[in-house]
């Protein structure tokens, strides 16, 4: 039986795939080049490594790999969504492994193999398809403000907002 721990600490891994798919907003590309591509990197240490101008058109590509899955749930399309994911399961197959790092208990971690990319790529696409797992699609949300398209995921997996920030939430009531 996996612990509530456990859990939770795969399911962090749905935090890259927000983080790298927010890079891109509408009027600015915050992943234009190999730089702002390390400093993204910074967000999980075990993902840093040489990168190079493919990896960055890799990432380029994951991010709107992982868009297309939240605009498939906003729109209610869940079986495109789900394609979206195992598709990406299958590009970027995740190997579990235990790890006892930096004096923590033991717990669940992901094989550090392969090239930047397709390790971001499977440690996203497996904490996507947990969130999706405990929580339902309804958790995958793109944000409704004029001039955002962030995605963000709803906590409590119920879609209690519409808006990726609170700032996001004023601005679209004009305060």
């Amino acid at each position: 039986m996996i612990t509530v721990r456990a859990l939770v600490d795969l399911l962090s891994y749905a935090d890259l795939v927000v983080e790298l798919v927010n890079t891109r907003e509408p009027s600015v590309d915050a992943l234009r080049d190999l730089d702002t591509l390390r400093e993204l990197l910074l967000i999980r240490p075990h993902l840093m490594g040489r990168v190079t101008q493919r990896d960055l058109e890799a990432m380029r590509q994951l991010r709107a790999d992982l868009r297309a899955v939240f605009q498939a749930a906003a729109e209610g399309d869940h079986n495109r969504a789900a394609d979206g994911v195992n598709q990406l399961l299958l590009r970027h197959p995740v190997h579990p492994t235990l790890s006892n790092h930096d004096d923590s208990s033991w717990h669940m971690h992901l094989i550090e193999d392969g090239s930047v990319p397709d390790r971001y790529a499977a440690g996203a696409a497996m904490g996507l398809g947990l969130v999706i797992g405990a929580r339902g699609f309804t958790a995958l949300g793109v944000c409704a403000a004029d001039n955002c398209d962030n995605i963000f995921l709803a906590e409590d997996g119920k879609r209690s907002g519409r808006y990726c920030s609170p700032q996001c939430r004023k601005r679209s009531r004009g305060q």
